[in-house]
């Protein structure tokens, strides 16, 4: 019989990538996470591991026991959920991960309906970029994601997670003082010769941006790179780059420099929640997509007077 708490080993292993990585995510040692898993060899009865440089991989057989795993805590999963559901209250912790302007202007809001509604539910929120919330979703270190998309680069979308749309989040040129707004591709190749603001290369939204510009005529001279849209802001404030902002950095306010859209269909990123499939129906889940729909209708109550504002501008 193939242990189940040496599987999770296994899996831990074909998500972290290294045993040490296993080990500090779970506080073994990792002697202790490579003496469990020769355990699990020997019940399996074949190899599990093999070497590749200083590190290890799986083997296919090894991959085939990951893919048994990873059905089983689906199941087990929804097992949890479907007790949790038969109980009148909502409660435990629920870990929730978000990237920045998301927990800026959403998650506010949200945790406040949540603190309402649900007072034994205890939140833990963490700022990170899908990126890297993604994939530890998978490795089961956050319950709920708040994730984005950018125009012609979709996220990879495991069949174990389960994704709902949130909103339509416009992106809009955000342009340095002193220069003439451009108002429209063509014109965007105004900024050619001008430094730009960009999150750090390998990120959907830096490959994103470079393709909005070479669409545009012009390789972008990129010279600060940070996933802080905040400081992005005040690059373009201070007159030392040229950025593309989406709304919800703005929090619905007014922006403090000028802006224009871009053409269509780069104008949007769509923002989206993403859960394990097998605890999408959890109490806790259900409530914290609850709480962040509402939260959107009162970012979306305020950002109205955001666009009566760019109408008259």
């Amino acid at each position: 019989m193939l242990d189940l708490r040496r599987l999770r080993l296994l899996r831990e292993l074909a998500h972290r990538g290294t045993l040490a990585a296993v080990a500090e995510a779970l506080s073994y040692s990792p002697s202790t996470v490579s003496q469990q898993l020769s355990q699990l060899e020997a019940e399996a009865g074949v190899a599990l591991l093999e070497p590749a440089g200083r590190r290890v991989r799986l083997t296919p057989q090894a991959e085939i026991l990951v893919a048994h795993t990873e059905r089983i805590l689906e199941q087990l999963e929804r097992a949890q959920a479907d007790v949790a559901a038969s109980t009148a209250l909502v409660g435990g912790e629920i870990r929730v991960a978000a990237f920045q302007t998301a927990v800026l202007a959403l998650l506010p809001a949200a945790l406040t309906v949540l603190a309402r509604d649900h007072p034994r539910l205890r939140v833990h929120l963490t700022e990170a970029e899908p990126e890297q919330a993604l994939p530890a979703l998978l490795a089961r270190d956050f319950d709920v994601v708040v994730a984005e998309e950018y125009p012609d680069s979709p996220q990879p979308r495991p069949a174990e997670v389960d994704v709902e749309d949130l909103l339509a989040d416009p992106i809009r040129l955000a342009h340095p003082p002193g220069r003439r707004t451009p108002r429209s591709q063509a014109a965007l190749a105004q900024l050619a010769g001008h430094p730009w603001a960009m999150e750090p290369a390998g990120t959907a939204a830096r490959a994103w941006a470079v393709a909005v510009c070479r669409k545009a005529g012009f390789e972008p001279d990129v010279r600060y790179e940070t996933s802080d849209l905040l400081l992005q802001i005040r690059l373009v404030e201070a007159g030392h780059a040229a950025a593309f902002v989406p709304d919800l950095a703005w929090n619905g306010r007014r922006p403090t420099v000028a802006t224009r859209p871009l053409p269509k269909p780069q104008a949007h990123r769509r923002v989206l929640t993403a859960v394990r499939r097998g605890h999408a129906e959890h109490p806790s889940v259900l409530a914290v997509r609850r709480a962040l729909a509402l939260a959107r209708e009162t970012y979306t109550s305020l950002s109205k007077t955001l666009q009566e504002h760019r109408k008259d501008s």
